[in-house]
């Protein structure tokens, strides 16, 4: 796997698999390791941000992670880019058909058990490392330029403030400064869309 792709790889899986399984539950030993994996402008930063992490226990996180992420009522902060860019926040509008067309022209599908949305914030990022690791570093690129980035931070702001979970506004909190940091170092130019939520 490409160096580039494991942090990704780990933030996207954290955003969008429970934390009841196991494989979630094995990637929490990786969290204090984070300032190692990537080359941050502000490594002091993240390893404060690393060193301390509000982990509660596995039916508690579970429980954040369905309000958070799948929705029990009325969502603070959804995790799914349409809510975001489609004037009716709809699940599955235009922006979603035509990033899927995005994903399959570079070879990309995904087999959900659910009928999941791809726009979904971890599942872009996991599109994200698949691409760095084909080496599709062009598609990648696209991926967060007219993608990701042009909802993400508005969306990660947002769970960074909900008052359920500290453990998921941390993790909001890390995933910022790390697309910050790509957005910087890779000198992106994400489309400018307008928010139709929060």
């Amino acid at each position: 796997m490409s160096s580039h792709a494991i942090l990704p790889r780990i933030l996207g899986a954290l955003f969008y698999y429970s934390p009841e399984r196991p494989e979630v539950r094995a990637l929490f030993d990786c969290l204090s390791e984070l300032p190692d994996l990537y080359p941050w402008q502000d490594r002091y930063q993240i390893a404060q941000l690393s060193k301390h992490w509000a982990c509660p226990d596995e039916a508690a996180l579970a429980w954040q992670f369905s309000v958070l992420f799948e929705g029990q009522g009325k969502m603070f902060a959804p995790p799914w880019g349409s809510v975001y860019l489609e004037r009716d926040n709809l699940l599955m509008g235009d922006t979603t058909a035509d990033y899927r067309h995005f994903l399959s022209l570079q070879g990309i599908a995904f087999a959900g058990q659910q009928n999941e949305p791809e726009d979904q914030f971890g599942l872009m990022l996991l599109a994200y490392s698949a691409l760095l690791e084909q080496e599709n570093e062009m598609a990648a690129r696209t991926l967060l330029e007219s993608w990701l980035l042009p909802w993400a931070m508005h969306y990660l702001g947002l769970l960074q403030r909900n008052e359920i979970s500290p453990f998921y506004a941390q993790l909001a909190e890390v995933t910022a400064l790390f697309l910050a940091d790509l957005q910087q170092q890779l000198g992106l130019q994400p489309e400018e869309k307008r928010m139709f939520f929060g």
